[in-house]
C-alpha cells in the first residue's frame, strides 16, 4: 500500500490540471493519473515532419489582462510563460459562405465587434448594439468573479432561453443571424437546444480577446504540470485507473489496470461522468442517477485534415476562417453522407522563417461517429500502435480529398501548395480523449431541460467530485472556470476567488 495522498485526480485534461494546480497551491498533496503518454486531454499536440499540430484547441479567448482566463492563469503563475500571439483585432474570425466573395469579419473588443457588424448591416444597428450588451451582461452574471453578486433568478433564466429563438426575435436579417453563430464549431451549437448562456459565454470570451499558440496548446498542460510538481505533487503518465473503490461511504482508493492501489482523502474525476460511475464500486451511486447519465447526449466529433505546406507557397492570414456550404449554419453537423462537409474551419500556423506565409494548417469539419463505427473496436495510440486496416486508410483518404476539393474553391492554390497531409477522425479523439464516441465538446446542453443536462461537481459519495467539460461548459475557458468551482468543494470558494482577484492587483 502506498503512502496516503490528499488529492487523487483521474485524468489530466484541462479540468484536472487546473484543479490540481489550484489545490497544490492551496497546500494539498496532489497526484494526477493520466492513462496516455502525453498529458493535457484536448490540449495535446502531435508533431509531423518537425511541425507542431494542435489536436483540438486551436485558439483561445479571454487572455487579456483583467479577463477571466487571464486571472486564473496569472494566479497559477503560468500566464507570463505562455507563448501566444493575438489574432487580427479587426478580424480574428472571417465568416464565409460557399460561392460568395464577401468575408464577414468578427472583430475583437466589443466596440470593434459592433462597428464591424454595423458596417455590413447598418439597418440592424440597434439590434447589434443590444445583442453585444446582452452578451456582456450574461458573461458578467455567469462569471465566477461575480460569484457573490449575481441574482440567482436573473442568472437561471438564461438557462431556459433557446439561442436560435433569441436571435430570431432580435434580428431580421437572416445572413446576420448566420454570421452571429459563425464560430459555431467551437461549441457545436444546435438549433432548438443550445441555451443562450452557452452561446454568450463562448462568444464573449473570443470577442474580449482571441489568441493562437505560437508553440502549441500543450504548453498550458506542461506549465500546469510544473505548478503541481513544484508544489509537492505528481503527474503520472501511462497509469490507467480501472476501479474506484468505496468503503463506509468514502472512496478509499483507486485501482489501476496493473493492480496498483492508490489511496487518497479526496478524489476528482476528469473523465466522462458515465465512465466515472461505471468504474465506481459502490451502492451509493443509485441506478436512477446512472440511468440519467446514460441517457445524456454527447456532442458531435470532427474530422481533421492537417496540412504541411511547401515553403513560401500559401499566404498567411492572421485570422481563422469559418466556411459554410449552406445558409443554415445551425445544422451543418446533421448532414447526409453524400453532402459532407456542410461546413469547415480553417486554422493556420505562420512560418517561423517567412512570416508572410503559412507553414501548416488544420482544416476541421464535423463528423458523426457513425461514419467510423465499423472500426470502433480498434485502438491506436502512440504507446500502443495498431493498424485499423486498409479500408480505414481508404476512408480517410477519400474524406481528405473531398475536403481539399471543397476548401480549394475558396483557396484555389491550396492543392498545389500542399507538401503532405495527415488526418484524424472521431476514432482518434476516442482513443486520446477517452470519450466513447469521440465527442470533443462534452454533453449536449438543452434549454428545455437545463437541470437534467447540467451535472453537479458533487456526487453521492462525499469525497468524489467531477471536473471537466461535461459539467457546465467545454473549452479551456469554460473548463477552467468550472474547475475553480469544483475546487470549492474542499476549499472556501469565496476565499479562493478573492486570492485570484488579489493576485492580479
Amino acid at each position: 500500500m502506498r503512502k496516503k495522498i490528499d488529492i487523487v485526480i483521474i485524468g489530466s485534461g484541462i479540468g484536472g490540471l487546473v484543479s490540481g494546480a489550484i489545490l497544490a497551491k492551496e497546500g494539498f498533496k496532489v497526484t494526477v493519473l493520466e492513462k496516455n503518454r502525453q498529458v493535457g486531454g484536448c490540449l495535446q499536440i502531435f508533431v509531423r515532419e518537425k511541425h507542431i499540430f494542435n489536436s483540438s484547441v486551436h485558439y483561445i479567448g479571454g487572455l487579456e489582462k483583467g479577463q477571466n482566463l487571464y486571472r486564473i492563469f496569472n494566479y497559477l503563475g503560468i500566464m507570463n510563460n505562455l507563448t501566444i500571439e493575438k489574432l487580427d483585432v479587426s478580424a480574428s474570425e472571417r465568416i464565409i459562405f460557399h460561392g460568395e466573395e464577401k468575408e464577414y469579419l468578427i472583430a475583437q473588443g466589443y466596440p470593434n465587434f459592433v462597428k464591424s457588424l454595423i458596417n455590413d448591416f447598418p439597418d440592424e444597428e440597434i439590434a447589434i448594439k443590444n445583442y453585444a450588451a446582452e452578451m456582456e451582461l450574461i458573461a458578467k452574471k455567469f462569471s465566477i468573479f461575480e460569484f457573490n453578486n449575481t441574482d440567482i433568478f436573473e442568472k437561471s433564466k438564461y438557462l431556459t432561453i433557446d439561442t436560435k429563438a433569441y436571435l430570431d426575435t432580435l434580428f431580421k436579417n437572416e445572413k446576420l443571424k448566420s454570421i452571429i453563430v459563425g464560430n459555431n464549431m467551437v461549441y457545436a451549437g444546435i438549433a432548438g437546444k443550445t441555451p443562450l448562456f452557452v452561446h454568450a459565454l463562448v462568444i464573449n470570451s473570443y470577442i474580449e480577446s482571441a489568441w493562437i499558440f505560437a508553440k502549441g496548446s500543450s504548453q498550458i498542460a506542461k506549465l500546469l504540470t510544473k505548478v503541481i510538481t513544484e508544489n509537492g505533487g505528481a503527474v503520472r503518465r501511462n497509469v490507467k485507473v480501472a476501479k474506484i473503490v468505496e468503503k463506509e461511504g468514502q472512496i478509499k482508493f483507486v485501482k489501476t489496470d496493473t493492480g496498483e492501489i492508490i489511496n487518497g482523502d479526496y478524489f476528482f474525476s476528469n473523465i466522462h461522468p458515465l465512465q466515472t460511475i461505471e468504474m465506481v464500486e459502490s451502492t451509493l451511486i443509485r441506478n436512477l442517477y446512472k440511468n440519467r447519465i446514460k441517457t445524456l447526449e454527447n456532442s458531435v466529433s470532427v474530422f481533421c485534415l492537417n496540412i504541411i505546406f511547401k515553403p513560401n507557397s500559401f499566404k498567411y492570414t492572421n485570422s481563422n476562417y469559418c466556411c459554410f456550404l449552406t445558409e443554415n449554419v445551425w445544422d451543418t453537423m446533421d448532414y447526409k453522407k453524400e453532402e459532407w462537409p456542410l461546413s469547415y474551419s480553417f486554422f493556420q500556423t505562420k512560418s517561423t522563417i517567412s512570416p508572410n506565409f503559412t507553414e501548416s494548417a488544420t482544416i476541421m469539419a464535423y463528423m458523426k461517429y457513425d461514419e467510423v463505427k465499423k472500426w470502433e473496436n480498434t485502438h491506436n495510440v502512440v504507446n500502443s500502435p495498431t493498424e485499423r486496416g486498409e479500408d480505414y486508410e481508404m476512408f480517410k483518404k477519400q474524406k481528405a480529398n473531398k475536403l481539399i476539393e471543397i476548401v480549394s474553391i475558396k483557396f484555389p492554390n491550396l492543392q498545389d501548395s500542399i507538401k503532405s497531409i495527415y488526418t484524424s477522425t472521431p476514432l482518434t479523439f476516442k482513443d486520446y480523449m477517452g470519450t466513447d464516441d469521440g465527442s470533443i465538446y462534452g454533453i449536449v446542453k438543452d434549454y428545455k431541460a437545463p437541470l437534467q443536462n447540467m451535472i453537479s461537481s458533487r456526487t453521492k459519495i462525499n469525497n468524489l467530485f467531477l471536473v471537466g467539460q461535461n459539467l457546465a461548459l467545454h473549452g479551456v475557458h469554460g473548463v477552467a472556470m468550472s474547475a475553480v468551482i469544483s475546487c470549492g468543494n474542499i476549499v472556501d470558494t469565496t476565499s479562493l476567488i478573492n486570492k485570484i482577484m488579489d493576485f492580479e492587483k
